[in-house]
Protein backbone atom coordinates (compact mmCIF):
# COMPACT_ATOMS: atom_id res chain seq x y z
CA UNK A 1 0.00 0.00 0.00
CA UNK A 2 1.55 3.69 -0.90
CA UNK A 3 1.12 5.93 1.61
CA UNK A 4 2.51 8.99 3.23
CA UNK A 5 3.58 9.16 6.78
CA UNK A 6 1.30 12.34 7.31
CA UNK A 7 0.09 12.49 10.90
CA UNK A 8 -2.44 15.56 10.60
CA UNK A 9 -6.03 15.09 10.14
CA UNK A 10 -7.87 15.81 7.14
CA UNK A 11 -11.51 16.26 8.77
CA UNK A 12 -12.60 17.97 5.65
CA UNK A 13 -11.21 15.06 3.50
CA UNK A 14 -13.14 12.80 5.83
CA UNK A 15 -16.02 14.35 5.45
CA UNK A 16 -15.92 13.93 1.11
CA UNK A 17 -15.28 10.52 1.85
CA UNK A 18 -18.20 10.00 4.07
CA UNK A 19 -20.47 11.80 1.87
CA UNK A 20 -19.46 9.47 -1.38
CA UNK A 21 -19.95 6.20 0.91
CA UNK A 22 -23.36 6.83 2.04
CA UNK A 23 -23.81 7.27 -1.69
CA UNK A 24 -22.41 4.34 -2.93
CA UNK A 25 -22.55 1.72 -0.02
CA UNK A 26 -20.18 -0.28 -2.13
CA UNK A 27 -17.46 2.25 -2.81
CA UNK A 28 -14.77 0.73 -0.35
CA UNK A 29 -11.98 2.81 -1.64
CA UNK A 30 -14.01 5.35 0.28
CA UNK A 31 -13.65 3.52 3.60
CA UNK A 32 -9.87 3.64 2.87
CA UNK A 33 -9.97 7.20 2.24
CA UNK A 34 -12.25 8.27 5.18
CA UNK A 35 -9.71 6.12 7.47
CA UNK A 36 -6.44 7.34 6.00
CA UNK A 37 -8.24 11.21 6.91
CA UNK A 38 -8.36 10.68 10.43
CA UNK A 39 -5.77 8.35 10.53
CA UNK A 40 -3.40 11.16 12.99
CA UNK A 41 -0.71 9.64 14.85
CA UNK A 42 -2.74 7.05 15.82
CA UNK A 43 -0.21 4.32 13.86
CA UNK A 44 2.52 5.67 15.23
CA UNK A 45 1.71 5.25 18.58
CA UNK A 46 0.40 1.41 17.67
CA UNK A 47 3.73 1.03 16.51
CA UNK A 48 5.87 2.07 19.79
CA UNK A 49 3.50 -0.33 21.03
CA UNK A 50 4.19 -3.29 19.04
CA UNK A 51 7.99 -2.50 19.06
CA UNK A 52 7.66 -2.82 23.01
CA UNK A 53 6.63 -6.65 22.22
CA UNK A 54 9.24 -9.81 21.74
CA UNK A 55 7.39 -10.37 18.31
CA UNK A 56 7.14 -6.72 17.67
CA UNK A 57 10.84 -6.18 17.75
CA UNK A 58 11.70 -9.69 15.58
CA UNK A 59 8.77 -8.86 13.02
CA UNK A 60 10.01 -5.26 12.58
CA UNK A 61 13.28 -6.62 11.77
CA UNK A 62 12.63 -9.33 8.93
CA UNK A 63 9.11 -7.64 7.70
CA UNK A 64 7.51 -10.67 6.57
CA UNK A 65 4.40 -10.13 4.38
CA UNK A 66 1.31 -11.23 6.05
CA UNK A 67 -0.27 -11.17 2.27
CA UNK A 68 2.76 -14.05 1.38
CA UNK A 69 0.82 -16.44 3.44
CA UNK A 70 -2.91 -15.50 3.67
CA UNK A 71 -2.50 -15.73 -0.15
CA UNK A 72 -1.07 -18.96 -0.22
CA UNK A 73 -4.42 -20.66 -0.35
CA UNK A 74 -3.05 -24.31 -1.31
CA UNK A 75 -1.24 -24.50 2.04
CA UNK A 76 -3.79 -22.92 3.51
CA UNK A 77 -6.63 -25.05 2.33
CA UNK A 78 -3.97 -28.15 3.54
CA UNK A 79 -4.32 -27.21 7.32
CA UNK A 80 -7.05 -28.56 9.92
CA UNK A 81 -10.47 -28.04 10.03
CA UNK A 82 -11.34 -25.83 12.40
CA UNK A 83 -7.66 -23.74 12.67
CA UNK A 84 -7.99 -20.45 11.69
CA UNK A 85 -6.00 -20.89 8.53
CA UNK A 86 -8.64 -22.97 7.13
CA UNK A 87 -11.45 -21.15 8.27
CA UNK A 88 -10.06 -17.81 6.97
CA UNK A 89 -9.35 -19.98 3.57
CA UNK A 90 -12.92 -21.09 3.61
CA UNK A 91 -14.34 -17.97 4.69
CA UNK A 92 -12.42 -16.24 1.43
CA UNK A 93 -13.62 -19.47 -1.18
CA UNK A 94 -17.25 -18.87 0.17
CA UNK A 95 -17.44 -15.10 -0.16
CA UNK A 96 -15.51 -15.21 -3.07
CA UNK A 97 -12.58 -12.61 -1.95
CA UNK A 98 -9.07 -13.10 -2.08
CA UNK A 99 -6.60 -11.00 0.10
CA UNK A 100 -5.08 -9.26 -3.03
CA UNK A 101 -8.34 -7.64 -3.91
CA UNK A 102 -8.64 -5.40 -0.52
CA UNK A 103 -4.80 -4.54 -1.12
CA UNK A 104 -5.91 -3.16 -5.05
CA UNK A 105 -9.15 -1.98 -3.31
CA UNK A 106 -6.62 0.17 -0.35
CA UNK A 107 -4.66 1.90 -3.14
CA UNK A 108 -4.22 5.75 -2.14
CA UNK A 109 -2.05 7.37 -3.70
CA UNK A 110 0.39 6.65 -7.78
CA UNK A 111 3.23 7.88 -6.33
CA UNK A 112 5.57 5.32 -4.76
CA UNK A 113 7.17 5.98 -1.30
CA UNK A 114 9.68 4.28 0.94
CA UNK A 115 8.93 1.50 2.73
CA UNK A 116 9.47 1.89 6.60
CA UNK A 117 8.24 0.37 9.94
CA UNK A 118 5.21 1.87 9.95
CA UNK A 119 3.62 1.28 6.83
CA UNK A 120 4.73 -2.10 7.08
CA UNK A 121 2.52 -2.21 10.22
CA UNK A 122 -0.41 -0.39 8.60
CA UNK A 123 0.27 -2.93 5.45
CA UNK A 124 -0.09 -5.46 8.05
CA UNK A 125 -3.05 -3.98 10.37
CA UNK A 126 -5.17 -4.04 6.76
CA UNK A 127 -4.22 -7.70 5.86
CA UNK A 128 -5.82 -8.69 9.04
CA UNK A 129 -9.34 -7.67 8.36
CA UNK A 130 -10.92 -10.99 7.43
CA UNK A 131 -8.62 -12.83 10.19
CA UNK A 132 -10.78 -10.63 12.34
CA UNK A 133 -14.12 -11.75 11.05
CA UNK A 134 -13.11 -15.07 12.07
CA UNK A 135 -11.97 -14.84 15.42
CA UNK A 136 -14.80 -12.18 16.37
CA UNK A 137 -17.24 -14.24 14.49
CA UNK A 138 -18.45 -11.02 12.93
CA UNK A 139 -19.91 -11.73 9.30
CA UNK A 140 -19.73 -9.72 6.31
CA UNK A 141 -22.77 -8.85 6.39
CA UNK A 142 -23.54 -4.73 7.01
CA UNK A 143 -24.31 -5.39 10.65
CA UNK A 144 -21.64 -7.92 11.65
CA UNK A 145 -18.88 -5.22 9.72
CA UNK A 146 -20.55 -2.33 11.60
CA UNK A 147 -19.71 -4.75 14.78
CA UNK A 148 -16.07 -5.77 13.35
CA UNK A 149 -15.19 -1.45 13.09
CA UNK A 150 -16.46 -1.17 16.57
CA UNK A 151 -14.41 -3.65 17.61
CA UNK A 152 -11.47 -2.49 16.03
CA UNK A 153 -11.69 0.83 16.78
CA UNK A 154 -11.47 -0.46 20.59
CA UNK A 155 -8.25 -2.15 19.47
CA UNK A 156 -6.60 0.53 17.07
CA UNK A 157 -8.48 3.75 18.30
CA UNK A 158 -8.16 4.64 14.76
CA UNK A 159 -11.19 7.51 14.67
CA UNK A 160 -12.28 6.49 11.05
CA UNK A 161 -13.62 3.37 12.54
CA UNK A 162 -15.55 5.22 15.04
CA UNK A 163 -17.19 7.37 12.26
CA UNK A 164 -18.22 4.08 9.94
CA UNK A 165 -19.82 2.34 12.76
CA UNK A 166 -21.99 5.32 14.09
CA UNK A 167 -23.03 6.49 10.87
CA UNK A 168 -23.74 2.14 9.81
CA UNK A 169 -25.82 1.93 13.22
CA UNK A 170 -27.79 4.72 12.35
CA UNK A 171 -28.78 3.18 8.65
CA UNK A 172 -29.10 -0.20 10.07
CA UNK A 173 -30.99 0.60 12.56
CA UNK A 174 -33.29 2.54 10.94
CA UNK A 175 -33.75 -0.60 8.65
CA UNK A 176 -34.49 -2.97 10.72
CA UNK A 177 -36.59 -1.53 13.51
CA UNK A 178 -37.11 -2.83 16.82
CA UNK A 179 -33.99 -4.55 17.16
CA UNK A 180 -30.84 -4.23 19.23
CA UNK A 181 -28.66 -2.91 16.16
CA UNK A 182 -26.97 0.04 18.37
CA UNK A 183 -26.07 -2.14 21.55
CA UNK A 184 -24.71 -5.28 19.25
CA UNK A 185 -22.55 -2.78 17.62
CA UNK A 186 -21.70 -1.13 21.09
CA UNK A 187 -21.26 -4.94 21.91
CA UNK A 188 -18.21 -5.08 19.17
CA UNK A 189 -17.08 -1.96 20.97
CA UNK A 190 -16.64 -3.42 24.48
CA UNK A 191 -15.59 -6.79 23.27
CA UNK A 192 -12.78 -5.06 21.37
CA UNK A 193 -11.74 -3.40 24.69
CA UNK A 194 -11.59 -6.25 26.58
CA UNK A 195 -9.91 -8.63 24.59
CA UNK A 196 -6.07 -9.16 24.21
CA UNK A 197 -4.49 -7.16 21.69
CA UNK A 198 -4.92 -8.75 18.21
CA UNK A 199 -3.16 -5.80 16.28
CA UNK A 200 0.19 -6.68 17.22
CA UNK A 201 -0.18 -10.89 17.40
CA UNK A 202 1.72 -13.32 15.43
CA UNK A 203 -0.82 -14.36 13.15
CA UNK A 204 1.41 -16.41 11.04
CA UNK A 205 2.25 -18.43 13.93
CA UNK A 206 -1.53 -18.40 15.13
CA UNK A 207 -3.10 -19.50 11.24
CA UNK A 208 -2.34 -22.94 12.50
CA UNK A 209 -3.78 -22.72 15.86
CA UNK A 210 -7.47 -23.61 16.34
CA UNK A 211 -10.13 -20.57 16.51
CA UNK A 212 -11.60 -21.28 19.76
CA UNK A 213 -7.89 -21.49 21.24
CA UNK A 214 -7.06 -18.67 19.82
CA UNK A 215 -10.51 -16.77 20.77
CA UNK A 216 -9.01 -18.10 24.26
CA UNK A 217 -5.72 -17.05 24.92
CA UNK A 218 -6.94 -13.66 23.68
CA UNK A 219 -9.93 -13.27 25.63
CA UNK A 220 -12.63 -12.49 22.80
CA UNK A 221 -15.89 -12.77 23.93
CA UNK A 222 -18.38 -14.42 21.79
CA UNK A 223 -21.16 -11.53 20.51
CA UNK A 224 -24.11 -11.88 21.75
CA UNK A 225 -26.95 -9.53 20.30
CA UNK A 226 -25.97 -9.87 16.48
CA UNK A 227 -25.82 -13.34 15.89
CA UNK A 228 -29.54 -13.03 17.44
CA UNK A 229 -30.68 -9.94 15.00
CA UNK A 230 -28.96 -11.93 11.99
CA UNK A 231 -31.18 -15.23 12.70
CA UNK A 232 -34.33 -13.20 12.85
CA UNK A 233 -33.39 -11.16 9.46
CA UNK A 234 -33.00 -14.17 7.62
CA UNK A 235 -35.95 -15.59 8.92
CA UNK A 236 -38.21 -12.70 7.90
CA UNK A 237 -36.13 -12.00 4.71
CA UNK A 238 -34.63 -15.43 3.81
CA UNK A 239 -31.22 -13.92 3.61
CA UNK A 240 -28.91 -12.04 6.15
CA UNK A 241 -27.85 -9.54 3.56
CA UNK A 242 -29.66 -6.73 1.84
CA UNK A 243 -30.28 -3.66 4.43
CA UNK A 244 -28.13 -0.37 3.72
CA UNK A 245 -24.93 0.33 5.60
CA UNK A 246 -21.93 1.47 4.39
CA UNK A 247 -19.94 -1.11 2.80
CA UNK A 248 -16.54 -2.29 4.47
CA UNK A 249 -12.99 -3.66 3.48
CA UNK A 250 -13.92 -7.27 3.47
Amino acid sequence: MQQTTDTRLHPIAACRAMRQLLRDRGNTRQVFLLIDALRGKTTLRQLAQFRQTEFGRAALADRPRLLDRLSDRASLAALPQGTLGRAYYEFMEAENLSAEGLVEASQLRAAPVAADDAIWFRERSREMHDLLHIVTGYGRDPLGEACLVAFSFAQTGQKGFAVIAVFAGQRIARTLPGRPVRRAIFEGYRHGRSAGWLIGADWEALLDQPVEAIRKQFAVQPARLYPGIIATVRHDNGAAAGYPAPAMPG
